[in-house]
């Protein structure tokens, strides 16, 4: 679960000092401020967190490929 956490935290974290930023650079309209906050943390999430996400992806497929207890 840390892995999950840990990555969903990160990206909210980045989305956030992105909304920040351009709110501060005079980005005033509320829709157009989301989108681009959206887009741009989105990249900045895709190579900042690409280790967070390995783990992540690991943790899943762990999870995956373990076998279910066989109800009898």
């Amino acid at each position: 679960m840390r892995p999950v956490l840990v990555y969903t935290l990160s990206r909210i974290g980045i989305f956030a000092v992105t909304l920040l930023v351009l709110w501060l650079l005079g980005l005033q309209n509320p829709l157009a401020l989301i989108a681009v906050s959206f887009l741009i943390s989105g990249i900045a999430s895709y190579v900042l967190l690409s280790k967070q996400r390995d783990a992540v992806s690991e943790r899943i497929s762990n999870k995956i490929d373990q076998p279910k207890p066989q109800d009898d």
